[in-house]
């Protein structure tokens, strides 16, 4: 029984069994299977760029170390093609039995696809027009004990793509380019802060009180304190208090948590920035929100004209402003606004399917009614301007009418992309709609905020004039990127357990 226990369960797998076995016979043999470093001259991309000329046939005198991951085998007996990938690129190593000698080519025919090797040799350009390299040594670098998926199919299950992105990657290469549009995205975002005066700054993940926006958080506790934390719902009360501070331009390219649903545009974990700029305004964000978008739209992918899930959609300017009364009242067919008797509005709610409370106000019926009625119909970019002071609880009031806020949300494809506004500096009424919103907690909104008083207090020092505005990274990238669910752009989104 105790033999049995010490059996590798991986073993039960016929394809392993095997691996397992020549691991094993490589180390009777004196040979470590796992090694080192390699010492690479190039790579398979350099390579195909560095002899883009040479001609079917021709050799080279020219030596060359490469390494990659065995991705395809064929043996003719006595030569043998290994395919190496690395990166994006392959690579095919042409091994001929009378220059590597009989034991180094058994070796090398012995190889699984899977293993990574390393090899050296002269550049050559078989008759077929195979870019190759003859190889002189073929060393195994890191044995592979699972078979990848079937080559012509690849991994198709959407599931285990998700759950096990390191194969995703291996046996997709085209999903590489998600990831690496992603990465572009995040730098190009970096130096387009930087030219505009921005720094980089970190705030705490852990939180003593989660703020910032209006969301449910994930809560643990610290030991040695013996007090509850809460992973960050949103930078954006840190980020203030820099101002406060003195910092007069601070952005944060942040992960942020918040305990909720999943979905195609929802994760659990996401990546937002998050920038403050002292003096300035709605008006000032919305400005460096669409060039910031359209610039790095044209650097990451050479144009402003894309296609998302088979719609059009251009990002040339201007971008379309319009405020949420305008866009509801066109949706119901009728002029409606904050201002509108609640009995009209809780009217129209019924009338169009919108749930609603009986202690909701007029702010939080019209942001219903735009939300079920006009969100999704917003394909083109589209600032949505002048939100309810009642769901705005960190933007500050119109003065034209205080019962709105200096707020835009940017929706594309029918969604949210970013939220911005002119900065509450006034501590009075900050603290107020604070304690509007632990009155809703205490009523049961889980997603209410909190009272911060350290805010409150940092407020009290002066704050000065201030705009601000959150991007959501992730789905920029899935516009970038023509991605349908938000985990086709994260390298691990999250999963239920497995089995």
């Amino acid at each position: 029984m105790a033999d049995e226990e010490r059996v590798d369960p991986r073993a039960e797998d016929d394809v392993t069994a095997v691996r397992l076995a020549k691991l094993s016979a490589l180390r009777d043999a004196g040979q470590e299977p796992y090694q080192d470093s390699f010492e690479r001259t190039t790579t398979a991309s350099s390579l195909a760029s560095d002899y883009a000329s040479l001609e079917p046939g021709d050799e080279t005198p020219d030596v060359v170390s490469v390494a990659g991951r065995v991705v395809a085998k064929r043996d003719q007996g006595k030569v043998l093609f290994l395919v190496l990938r690395d990166g994006m690129a392959e690579i095919q190593l042409f091994c001929r039995v009378n220059v590597l000698g009989p034991d180094a080519y058994a070796a090398a025919a012995d190889l699984d696809l899977g293993d990574w090797v390393g090899a050296s040799g002269t550049v050559l350009r078989t008759r077929r027009g195979e870019l190759s390299i003859a190889p002189s040594d073929v060393r195994l670098l890191s044995k592979s004990l699972r078979a990848l998926p079937e080559k012509f199919h690849g991994l198709t299950d959407t599931e285990t793509r998700y759950r096990q992105r390191y194969v995703d990657l291996i046996a997709n290469p085209e999903v590489r380019r998600a990831f690496e549009v992603r990465f572009a995205t995040i730098s190009a975002i970096r130096r387009f802060m930087e030219g505009r005066g921005f720094v980089e700054v970190e705030t705490p993940m852990l939180q003593p009180i989660p703020g910032g926006a209006t969301a449910r958080p994930f809560v643990t506790h610290h030991n040695a304190l013996d007090m509850d934390l809460y992973l960050r719902i949103a930078p954006e009360l840190y980020l203030k208090r820099l101002l406060v501070g003195g910092f007069e331009r601070v952005y944060e390219i942040n992960r942020s948590f918040r305990n909720e649903g999943m979905s195609p545009r929802h994760n659990p974990e996401f990546t937002m920035l998050e920038a403050y700029q002292a003096f300035g305004n709605m008006e000032t964000m919305r400005e460096l929100t669409e060039t910031l978008i359209s610039t790095v739209a044209s650097e990451v992918l050479g144009t402003l004209d894309l296609t998302y899930q088979g719609t059009a959609v251009s990002l040339a300017s201007p971008w379309r402003q319009a405020s949420m009364a305008e866009l509801v009242s066109a949706a119901v067919g009728r002029d409606v606004s904050v201002h509108t008797p609640l009995v009209d509005l809780r009217r129209l709610c019924g009338r169009h399917d919108v749930f609603f409370e009986s202690s909701w106000g007029a702010g939080k019926l019209l942001n219903e009614l735009f939300e079920k009625l006009v969100e999704h119909t917003l394909v083109q970019p589209t600032f949505v301007t002048h939100y309810p002071a009642e769901t705005s609880p960190l933007a500050r009031r119109s003065d034209a009418d205080p019962a709105v806020t200096d707020r835009f949300e940017l929706i594309i494809t029918g969604r949210e992309f970013a939220n911005a506004f002119s900065e509450l500096t006034d501590p009075v009424d900050q603290r107020e709609r604070f304690e509007a919103q632990a009155a809703a907690k205490d009523a049961g909104d889980d997603e209410a905020m909190w009272v911060d008083e350290d805010y409150l207090r940092a407020q009290e020092y002066g704050m000065p004039p201030a705009g601000g505005l959150g991007i959501g990274i992730d789905r920029l990238v899935m516009l970038l990127t023509d991605s349908a669910s938000i985990r086709d752009v994260l390298l691990f989104p999250h999963m239920r357990p497995e089995g």
